[in-house]
C-alpha cells in the first residue's frame, strides 16, 4: 500500500491504511483496547512507528470517555428538505452524546477533496450521508477505502453495504398517482426528480403503474431536479401542452411550491382549475397558498435513525454485524387544500400551443 505524503502530518487514516485495518481496530489500540488480536494489535503498534503518527490527545479523551464522533456528508439542492434533515441529526446527537463533524458539497455534489481530507483527518468513526451523497462514487468510494461504516438517508434503491434508512418511494407515489385518479383526473403532469438520484426514478414508476392501472388515464413527463427552479420550467412545460394536464404531481414540494405559483401567474385558480401535490411534506407544503396535498417522509426521523443505528453499530461488541441494515419507515398521504376533482376533464387549461409530450 501507498505510504502518505510525509509533507503532512501522518493521521489515524494513514496508519489505518498502512496496517490493512479499520480505523476503529486503530482507535482501539491506541485506546488500549482488550478485543483487539495481538498480530494486529504489533501490526498497528508498527504502522504508528513507521509513520511516526502522534495521536490527537483531546480526540483520545473523547473515545475514552464514550464520545462518538460522526461525520455528515450533505448537499442537497432542496433547503426545506436539508432544514428537517439536519435537525433530526443533530437532536439525536445532542440526545446521545455524539460529536457531528460537517462536510457540505455544492448543488448536489460531493464536498471538494479537501474538505473529505478534512472530514476524514477529524477522526470520525462512521458517516451519515443525506442524499444525494448516499449514491455518489465519489463518496463511497473514499469512505470505503477509509474503512468507516456508513448509514444512508432516503436512497430509493439502497446500497448493500451501508446502514440505509427510507420510505418506499414506488408505494407512496403510488399512493399519490391513485388519490388523483381517484379524483377524476386523467391527464396528469408529473415532474421527475433529479435523474442522478435512484428515488426520482421509484416515484415515477410508482406514478406509472397507477396510471397504467385505468383506461384512458395519461402520465405526462416533464423533467426536473429537485429544485424550485427546475420546477417553473417544468410547470411551465406542462401548461404549455395542449390539453394542458388537469393536475400536477411534483416529485417533492420545492417543485410542486413552483407549479402552484405558475399557476397562479397564468390566473389559474389552485384547485378549482389545477390540482398541484407533491412529496416530501416539509415546511414548504403548509407556508404556501393552498397547503399542499402531499406524502409525508419522516425526514427529520429518518436522519435521527440513521444516525442512532450508526452509533449503534460502532458500540456493537460485534459492530461488522449491524454495519448493512435496511430500515423502511412509513409514509402518509396528508390531503391539504391544493386538490379537488377537475373542472372539467376536457377543457384545456394551459395558455400556449406547445407539442403534447408523451410519457
Amino acid at each position: 500500500m501507498s505510504r502518505p505524503d510525509r509533507v503532512r502530518s501522518a493521521t489515524i487514516i494513514d496508519v489505518a491504511r498502512l496496517a490493512g485495518v479499520s480505523r476503529m481496530t486503530v482507535s482501539r489500540v491506541i485506546n488500549d483496547g482488550a478485543s483487539v488480536r495481538e498480530v494486529t494489535r504489533l501490526a498497528v503498534l508498527a504502522a504508528i512507528r513507521e509513520l511516526n503518527y502522534a495521536p490527537n490527545l483531546a480526540a483520545r479523551n473523547l473515545v475514552t470517555a464514550g464520545e462518538l464522533r460522526i461525520g455528515v456528508i450533505y448537499s442537497n439542492p432542496s433547503a426545506a428538505f436539508m432544514s428537517d434533515f439536519l435537525i433530526g441529526v443533530f437532536e439525536e446527537a445532542t440526545s446521545a452524546g455524539a460529536r457531528l463533524i460537517l462536510a457540505r458539497g455544492e448543488k448536489g455534489h460531493a464536498p471538494a477533496p479537501q474538505e473529505m481530507d478534512k472530514l476524514l483527518a477529524a477522526g470520525v468513526q462512521g458517516v451519515v450521508l443525506a442524499p444525494p451523497q448516499g449514491e455518489s462514487s465519489v463518496v463511497r468510494d473514499i469512505l470505503r477505502a477509509a474503512k468507516l461504516p456508513v448509514a444512508v438517508v432516503a436512497s430509493g434503491r439502497p446500497p448493500i453495504d451501508a446502514i440505509n434508512v427510507r420510505i418506499d418511494d414506488r408505494q407512496a407515489s403510488h399512493a399519490m398517482a391513485r388519490h388523483l385518479l381517484d379524483l377524476g383526473h386523467r391527464r396528469i403532469g408529473f415532474i421527475v426528480g433529479n435523474p442522478d438520484q435512484t428515488a426520482s426514478a421509484e416515484r415515477l414508476e410508482g406514478a406509472r403503474a397507477a396510471i397504467a392501472a385505468v383506461e384512458g388515464a395519461e402520465l405526462i413527463l416533464a423533467q426536473g431536479t429537485f429544485t424550485y427552479g427546475s420546477g417553473l420550467r417544468a410547470a411551465e412545460w406542462l401548461l404549455d401542452c395542449a390539453p394542458a394536464p388537469t393536475a400536477i404531481f411534483a416529485s417533492n414540494d420545492d417543485m410542486a411550491a413552483a407549479a402552484v405559483s405558475v399557476a397562479h401567474r397564468r390566473h389559474l385558480d389552485v384547485p378549482r382549475d389545477l390540482t398541484v401535490v407533491g412529496f416530501d411534506d416539509t415546511t414548504v407544503a403548509t407556508t404556501l397558498w393552498p397547503p399542499l396535498t402531499t406524502i409525508r417522509q419522516p425526514v427529520r426521523q429518518m436522519a435521527a435513525v440513521a444516525l442512532d443505528r450508526l452509533m449503534r453499530a460502532l458500540r456493537s461488541s460485534d459492530p461488522d454485524d449491524e454495519r448493512t441494515a435496511d430500515y423502511v419507515l412509513g409514509h402518509d398521504l396528508i390531503e391539504r387544500e391544493s386538490t379537488a376533482p377537475p373542472r372539467r376533464t376536457d377543457a384545456p387549461l394551459g395558455l400556449g400551443d406547445g407539442a403534447r409530450p408523451r410519457a
